[in-house]
């Protein structure tokens, strides 16, 4: 044991005096530019296409320039009008500052042929947790002839007044048109206008609706 002490303690010497390995240096992390839109696409241009209606073929004429506007203008999205096939034509441009302005001009395109007005459908464009949800009457319940006449007149009220109360309470827009009901608004806001307009197909007098309605929105008044 004492042959090897001093063969330690020059180890021991050695290793305090030995220089500490410098540390290696680290990359600098690289900095990479937002891909514009036709650059994530590889530069391929994005389409969508429209169907416009018969019926709607006059409205679109005139109110062509206040569709036009905001999806060219402030969207960066070209649009145009093609006769031949009977819709419009939407495509990304290479300036366009976002990938999902293509499909949110087109949901208010659409939302536009359903028979919304352009001050409700433009909501689509500016707010990101609108959708439009469309069912038929048959799908709740199966009406003919004057039963089918009378869902509907239930729906609408005298003067819309039933429709317009059902807007007013749950924030949303509704198109009725023929057999097809057709809502806008929040996922939300769309059930409970759903859950009223059901209500009025299957039979039930518009106050117990009414009623419901007034305790289902200051539900949801507290919630939010």
């Amino acid at each position: 044991m004492a042959s090897n002490e001093p063969l330690v303690a020059a180890m021991e010497v050695e290793a305090r005096g030995a220089p500490s390995a410098a540390p290696a240096p680290t990359a600098a992390r690289p900095k990479f530019e937002a891909l514009k839109p036709h650059e994530m696409s590889d530069g391929k241009v994005q389409f969508r296409k429209v169907p416009v209606p018969p019926h709607r073929y006059a409205p679109l004429k005139r109110n062509w320039m206040e569709i036009y506007t905001p999806v060219y203008e402030q969207m960066k999205i070209d649009i145009r009008m093609n006769l031949k096939a009977r819709r419009v034509e939407l495509k990304t441009r290479s300036n366009t500052p976002d990938a999902s302005n293509l499909q949110k001009c087109a949901d208010f395109v659409h939302a536009f042929m359903l028979g919304f007005d352009i001050a409700d459908a433009i909501a689509l464009l500016r707010l990101d947790d609108l959708y439009v949800d469309s069912f038929e009457i048959k799908d709740v319940k199966t009406l003919r002839g004057e039963h089918l006449s009378r869902a509907i007149g239930r729906l609408s009220g005298k003067g819309g007044k039933t429709k317009f109360a059902i807007e007013n309470s749950t924030r949303t827009r509704i198109v009725i048109a023929d057999t097809k009901i057709h809502i806008l608004g929040s996922f939300l806001n769309i059930k409970v206008a759903r859950d009223s307009l059901s209500s009025l197909i299957l039979g039930s007098p518009a106050g117990k609706v009414y009623s419901k309605l007034r305790a289902v929105t200051a539900r949801l008044a507290e919630k939010y």
